[in-house]
């Protein structure tokens, strides 16, 4: 994906703020300790928080959070979920804090879409000396057949690379890296770990998810009411999903680095 295609992509979540807050998940509360786990401190960054689904588990966690997103209507979302936590306009590419303020910045299903050259050292300053880089990833697990088959049927605009654990690590064991030149210069070495997680959905309210991905947000709206068409009836098929609520097998990924 080039840069502009990866701009198009990044940008489109504002249109869909509030069925993204309604229906994405949140993050499994063990990757996120684990990804906190080296940080020399409780402050925390959620950067392209999005509406809240990763600060929400932070702060359940008792994080010292700042949360910050460049889409108005996400902000938006997350200020009315989350009214008590400090969440501001800015980017990764330029975070509205001082230098050395937190002790670990993470992003939630974001870090792919920064402009990690530009990013890298912003995150970088902000970061305390030995401070943690961490980005989550929730991914459909298709090591199950049905969950497997509906990957197929969606196509990679719904259900892509990074969705699913067949291939997360290697689609972002250097997602802290800069694209242009791929040195690491400010952050050690990457660590990646996986841990089970769910969400309870209807056919509806996975469709109502899958809905929200940036692939399927940009397509045009004929292609888009046939991709749902297609997975509405795949789920209306299978026994595992047609018959009311179920859990839809997932795990959270996560890539660690520290500050050097």
């Amino acid at each position: 994906m080039d840069r502009d295609e990866r701009l198009l992509h990044a940008s489109s979540f504002g249109a869909a703020a509030v069925a993204y807050d309604e229906h994405r998940p949140d993050y499994a509360q063990a990757a996120v300790r684990w990804a906190l786990g080296p940080a020399p401190g409780p402050r925390v960054l959620d950067l392209g928080a999005g509406t809240g689904k990763l600060t929400a588990t932070l702060v359940a966690l008792g994080a010292e959070v700042t949360a910050v997103e460049p889409d108005p209507a996400m902000l938006t979302e997350l200020r009315r979920s989350l009214p008590s936590v400090r969440a501001l306009p800015g980017s990764a590419e330029a975070i509205p804090l001082p230098d050395a303020s937190v002790d670990a910045v993470l992003a939630g299903n974001a870090m792919h879409w920064f402009d990690m050259a530009v990013a890298g050292p912003e995150i970088a300053r902000v970061l305390a000396p030995r401070g943690v880089l961490a980005g989550l990833w929730n991914v459909m697990d298709d090591r199950v057949e049905w969950v497997a088959a509906l990957a197929r049927v969606g196509g990679s605009a719904a259900v892509g690379p990074r969705d699913t654990p067949t291939s997360w690590r290697a689609e972002t064991a250097g997602a802290h890296l800069p694209k242009e030149t791929g040195v690491a210069g400010r952050f050690g070495s990457p660590e990646q770990a996986e841990f089970p997680h769910g969400q309870r959905r209807t056919a509806d309210s996975l469709v109502a998810t899958l809905a929200t991905r940036a692939g399927v947000l940009v397509m045009p709206a004929q292609e888009r009411v046939a991709t749902l068409g297609r997975i509405r009836a795949f789920l209306a098929r299978r026994p595992e999903t047609a018959l009311g609520e179920f859990t839809l097998p997932m795990l959270t990924g996560v890539l660690r680095v520290r500050r050097l």
